[in-house]
C-alpha cells in the first residue's frame, strides 16, 4: 500500500545529517525523494567512515553513516556549478512539492535556486532551508555543526558529571542530537505547509536553524532557568526535577531508577530494605527528595550494591517501580522487545548488496512504512529521473554525461 506521502516529490540539496535525516523520514512516508549530489563525490558522509558498506565485488561501498540517513532515495549527480546543472535542478523543481536545502545563508542565490527564484517557477513549492544559526541575525553567515550547537546552545551544560566527580567535565550526547532533532522538526514544519497549501494553494519558505532547535528542546530544563532564575547544571544520571531518578552501582554492574512518583518511591524503599525512609518527612514527597537528595542518595545507593542489576530488575517489575539496565548497542539489538517490534531491517541493493537498517518508529494502521530502496548508490537514479521527471531522451542525456554536467 502506497504511503501517506506518495503523491509528493522532494527535492533534496542537503548533505551530511540534518537536511537528510528529514528527507528519509519524508521518503519513510511514501515521498519520492531526489537527491541531488555532486558528479563523482556526493554527500561528504559517504566516505565518514569506517564502518563501510561492501559492493558485490568486494569493493569499498558507502560509509554506514551515509546509510543511516538516506534510505529510500534516489540519487542524481548534477554539477551545480554549471548553468547548465542549475537549469536541470530548477526544472526538477518546478515538478516538485518540496525542495529542502542546507547551504550557507545566500549561497543557493548565485545559482539561481533560492527561494524567490523557484517560486517564481512554482509558487506552489514548500522551500525549506536549514542552517547552523537561521537567515538573519549575528551569526547568521556562520557554519554550524552539531557539536559546537550543543555546546552554544546549552546541551552541554547540563551533560556530564558535575564539577568535583570523576570524568567531570561538559559533555556532548552521543549522537548528533541537534542535526537529528532538526531533521525532525524540518519534517514537521514542512508536512505543516503542505497542510497549508492544501487549503489554499499556496507554498511558502521554512526558515530552520540548528541553534533554534537546540535551544527549543531544553525543555523542562529551559524553563527551570526562565521560571525559577537559576541556571540548571550537570548532575550526570541524575534529574533535576525528580528523586530517585538516576544510575546507581549494582552488585555486577549498573541499574537505571526512574521512580516517578511517592507510591513507587514506597515500594522501593520497601524493596531495597529501607521502608523507614519512606516514612521520613523529608522523603515523603519528591519536592522533599529533591531538596534533600544530597543525605537521601548515599542511603539508597549502599543499599543498591547488595543485588545484581538483573535481580534488581526482576524485584521492581514485579512492585511496577520503573527500572532497566544499560544495554550496549549489540544489546539493543538482541533485546526480545527490540526484535519483537522489527526494529532492525535488512534492504537489498539492485546488485544483491544486503544492507542493514533501522526502523522507521512511526506506525501507521492502514499506510505502514515500505522498506523498499536502500540508501542509494551514487548517482543511481540520474538517467531514471532526467528521463521520468524531465522526459528527456538518450540522446539528451547522454549528450550531458559528456559535457560533464552530470555524472
Amino acid at each position: 500500500m502506497a504511503g501517506p506521502l506518495s503523491h509528493l516529490r522532494v527535492l533534496d540539496l542537503t548533505r551530511v545529517l540534518a537536511g537528510p535525516w528529514a528527507t528519509q523520514l519524508l521518503a519513510d512516508f511514501g515521498a519520492e525523494v531526489i537527491k541531488i549530489e555532486k558528479p563523482g563525490e556526493g554527500d561528504d558522509t559517504r566516505g565518514w567512515g569506517p564502518p563501510f558498506i561492501r559492493n558485490a565485488d568486494g569493493s569499498q561501498g558507502d560509509a554506514a553513516y551515509f546509510v543511516s540517513a538516506n534510505r529510500g532515495k534516489w540519487s542524481v549527480e548534477i554539477d551545480m556549478a554549471t548553468p547548465q546543472g542549475q537549469k536541470l535542478i530548477r526544472e526538477l523543481a518546478e515538478k516538485s512539492d518540496v525542495v529542502i536545502e542546507n547551504f550557507k545563508v545566500g549561497g543557493l542565490k548565485k545559482y539561481g535556486l533560492d527561494y524567490e527564484s523557484l517560486k517564481a517557477v512554482n509558487p506552489r513549492l514548500v522551500y525549506c532551508s536549514i542552517t547552523g544559526f537561521g537567515q538573519e541575525g549575528p551569526f547568521a553567515q556562520r557554519a554550524g555543526y552539531d557539536f559546537m550547537i550543543q555546546g552554544m546552545a546549552g546541551l552541554m551544560s547540563v551533560t556530564g558529571q558535575p564539577d568535583g566527580m570523576p570524568g567531570a567535565e561538559p559533555m556532548k550526547v552521543g549522537v548528533a542530537f541537534a542535526d537529528i532533532f532538526t531533521g525532525l522538526y524540518a519534517a514537521l514544519g514542512i508536512l505543516g505547509a503542505l497542510f497549508h497549501r492544501e487549503k489554499n494553494g499556496e507554498g511558502q519558505y521554512i526558515d530552520m536553524a540548528l541553534l533554534d532547535t537546540q535551544v527549543a528542546v531544553l525543555a523542562n530544563q529551559a524553563l527551570n532557568y526562565l521560571v525559577g532564575g537559576k541556571a540548571p547544571g550537570r548532575l550526570g544520571n541524575a534529574h533535576p526535577n525528580i528523586v530517585p531518578y538516576q544510575t546507581f552501582q549494582t552488585a555486577d554492574g549498573y541499574i537505571i531508577m526512574a521512580v516517578g512518583n511517592d507510591r513507587q518511591f514506597r515500594e522501593y524503599c520497601r524493596i531495597i530494605g529501607v521502608p523507614e525512609l519512606a516514612e521520613d518527612a523529608k522523603y515523603q514527597t519528591n519536592a522533599g527528595r529533591v531538596q534533600n537528595r544530597a543525605d537521601l542518595i548515599p542511603l539508597l545507593a549502599r543499599q543498591m550494591t547488595a543485588r545484581s542489576t538483573a535481580e534488581w530488575v526482576e524485584a521492581f517489575e514485579a512492585a511496577a517501580v520503573p527500572c532497566g539496565p544499560i544495554n550496549s548497542i549489540d544489546q539493543v539489538f538482541a533485546n526480545p522487545q527490540v526484535l519483537a517490534r522489527g526494529l532492525q531491517i535488512g534492504l537489498t541493493r539492485d546488485d544483491g548488496v544486503q544492507v542493514p537498517g533501522v526502523a522507521n518508529p512511526v506506525r501507521f494502521s492502514e499506510t505502514p512504512v515500505a522498506y523498499e530502496k536502500p540508501a542509494p548508490k551514487l548517482g543511481d537514479g540520474t538517467e531514471k529521473v532526467l528521463r521520468d521527471v524531465l522526459g528527456m531522451d538518450d540522446a539528451a542525456v547522454a549528450r550531458l554525461r559528456s559535457e560533464g554536467v552530470i555524472g
